[in-house]
């Protein structure tokens, strides 16, 4: 008897070790996306300025065969450093398999977001997810000549039709895909910047009145035409032309509400 006792007590002790082992265990992880889930503009000051967060971290999720340019990528990024206070940009490249889709609206390209973006707010480290598709977006008519380049749809999120880009850069001897695509990626991340009155309030009036959140300032990276349509060939054909550089720059008023908002 005293034996089976014995025995018993040994059996409790391993099982209450084995409790106690479970309990030591590390929680799972679980990651706050709200921050990153919010309207486009919102983030602008903290993408901006250098209070609260000091380094930007660029997931850039692209669909096999359609890697951005390394060129694009480089000049896109002293984009941000000459526009904002952050101290450091970090670029991770992560390849996605097609979706298979012919064409995009804006919330497929948000649902294939929340199914493959990793790069969330952390610390003092702000995340942006970039999405270069395979495919273009469902409003295009290309009978009017009308097709759209990238689009931002949250605070932290744009997409970059890496397809139709490449369409349109092959039809010109002067223009290459890097030239179309840093001017797509600074123009949609000026938005993200909140320009024009989508975040950053402008100083003085300079939004067009025929295409809203965008600038009348002739020669301007966020007019229109670098969004939209095929005007952008034209702009960038012309500035070839005259020696320029071919991404357009901010104007003095985008700038000017930059820097009211706590950028360069």
């Amino acid at each position: 008897m005293k034996r089976h006792f014995l025995l018993l007590l040994a059996m409790l002790m391993v099982l209450s070790n084995c409790s106690k082992g479970d309990d030591n265990e590390p929680e799972p992880v679980v990651i706050d996306k709200s921050p990153n889930l919010r309207g486009t503009g919102d983030s602008a000051n903290d993408i901006l300025s250098n209070d609260f967060y000091t380094m930007l971290q660029l997931e850039v999720a692209y669909v096999t065969g359609f890697r951005p340019t390394q060129e694009a990528m480089e000049e896109f990024t002293t984009y941000l450093t000459d526009r904002t206070f952050k101290e450091e940009v970090e670029v991770i490249y992560r390849e996605l398999p097609s979706s298979g889709e012919a064409s995009f609206t804006l919330q497929e390209i948000a649902d294939l977001e929340m199914e493959n973006r990793t790069a969330y707010n952390s610390g003092e480290t702000l995340a942006i997810y970039l999405y270069f598709a395979d495919a273009p977006s469902v409003d295009d008519d290309e009978d009017e000549g009308v097709v759209t380049l990238g689009a931002v749809y949250r605070n932290t999120s744009m997409v970059i039709y890496e397809q139709t880009i490449r369409r349109l850069a092959v039809s010109s001897v002067q223009i290459s895909n890097a030239d179309v695509e840093s001017a797509t990626l600074n123009h949609e991340f000026g938005h993200l910047f909140g320009l024009v009155d989508l975040g950053s309030t402008p100083v003085n009036d300079h939004e067009d009145t025929e295409s809203a959140n965008h600038c009348n300032v002739e020669g301007c990276l966020m007019r229109a035409e670098l969004q939209f349509g095929g005007g952008i060939m034209g702009m960038l054909e012309k500035r070839a032309a005259k020696g320029f550089a071919l991404a357009p720059d901010l104007d003095a008023e985008c700038i000017l509400d930059l820097r009211a908002n706590g950028g360069r």
